[in-house]
């Protein structure tokens, strides 16, 4: 009976450049980390190109025989240039050769005709919202050229219908070449204690207080946070007795056009109970999840959503939008609302803040729909892509 070839996998990690746990390096690492745990037939190779000493994290590829990692040096813009007008190098060359050269992300590229492409499509917000970008992002994807990229590759892995359908209807990409597979979430996104001196410790850590309504994310006019703060106000003036003391919380990393949404915080009468942490550690995200009363996130436009899921997992009330791909993760689990209308999302916090029985309700049925979505079930449907264009050895063993 023939057997299955092993296959040489080529992965691009320049997405995890950065250095910071954004949706796509979530996605990279939980996919990865599930994925060479369950596969370790096929040989993996790893192209990162580091031009300055970033120390990426690759502690997740640690301890497999069958991984190993590519290292360049070659200046990112020398390299984008000639990937870009020369189509040169072919990064599957680059690393040695490979039968299947996967991206989990989009960026620049070029690999020869024998390599089967396959790339991840997290979100077109680029299409869809590209007031929501700077100049300089707008010109990168540009040149990036997503759409050619995306009709260049062997099979696309959409992250939701929604990024499928949006792939589908505003490429013009073939529905049989892209497969919907949802993303994970990592296990230390969990129900705990709120007693627990890690929480104890995060909590002094943040100056965070007893009882608040967060959002955790980029602060950019995307996120819809000047929504929030909206809704906050009408809270607060609506005099409810046992949310005096309810804070709101706006967690995250600084964004393009934050600029409004400070001022919004600035002319809030309720500005000394908006607190603004910064940046929140990877490790310290549960704790923010399991302290906060509810978790807000009223994003105009999401691929998937990693925050509203992490929020589920973590047992914290999510209220979040109706569109885009945010119904697809959330589910019946929290509370849809159209995040143009910010009296939705006022009418929404008073349902969960003032009534404790439902907000326990929305907190057990968000883990429960939170332990379906596991990087190992991720890491099999691709795994199973890969696999279908392995080619069979006709040897027979034994």
């Amino acid at each position: 009976m023939p057997r299955k070839k092993r296959m040489r996998i080529g992965i691009d990690l320049r997405c995890l450049a950065s250095g910071r746990r954004s949706g796509v390096e979530e996605y990279a690492v939980g996919l990865l980390s599930a994925l060479f745990r369950r596969d370790q037939e096929n040989e993996y190779v790893l192209f990162l190109n580091e031009w300055r000493d970033e120390r990426i994290d690759l502690s997740f590829a640690e301890g497999f025989s069958n991984v190993s990692v590519r290292r360049f040096r070659i200046p990112n813009k020398l390299l984008n240039l000639s990937l870009w007008y020369f189509r040169y190098p072919s990064l599957d060359r680059l690393i040695g050769g490979t039968d299947i050269f996967f991206m989990p992300n989009i960026n620049f590229c070029a690999v020869s005709r024998k390599t089967k492409l396959f790339v991840t499509a997290h979100d077109l917000s680029f299409e869809t919202c590209p007031e929501t970008f700077s100049w300089k992002q707008r010109l990168w994807h540009f040149f990036v050229d997503p759409k050619g990229l995306f009709k260049r590759a062997h099979r696309i892995f959409a992250v939701s219908n929604s990024t499928r359908d949006d792939l589908v209807y505003r490429y013009g990409i073939d529905g049989h070449r892209i497969e919907v597979v949802r993303s994970g979430v990592d296990q230390r996104f969990r129900e705990c204690d709120r007693n627990d001196p890690n929480m104890l410790a995060v909590k002094e850590k943040y100056g965070l207080p007893y009882s608040f309504i967060l959002f955790l994310g980029a602060f950019e006019p995307r996120k819809n946070i000047i929504a929030i703060i909206r809704a906050y106000n009408a809270l607060r003036k609506a005099r409810h007795p046992e949310l005096s003391k309810t804070a709101l919380v706006l967690a995250g990393v600084s964004g393009w056009k934050e600029r409004g949404m400070l001022r919004a915080v600035e002319h809030s009468p309720f500005r000394g109970n908006i607190i603004l942490p910064g940046f929140v550690d990877d490790d310290d995200k549960p704790a923010f999840y399991n302290l906060a009363s509810a978790f807000v996130y009223p994003s105009v436009y999401e691929g998937f959503g990693f925050p509203a899921l992490e929020a589920l997992a973590c047992g914290a009330p999510v209220i979040t939008s109706n569109s885009s791909s945010l119904p697809e993760v959330v589910g019946d689990a929290g509370i849809l609302i159209d995040p143009h209308r910010p009296d939705e999302l006022f009418r929404a916090l008073e349902a969960v803040l003032l009534d404790r029985k439902f907000r326990q309700t929305l907190r057990s049925r968000g883990i429960a729909r939170a332990k379906t979505f596991t990087w190992d079930k991720t890491a099999k449907r691709v795994a199973e892509s890969f696999a279908s264009v392995s080619p069979a050895r006709r040897d027979v063993v034994g």
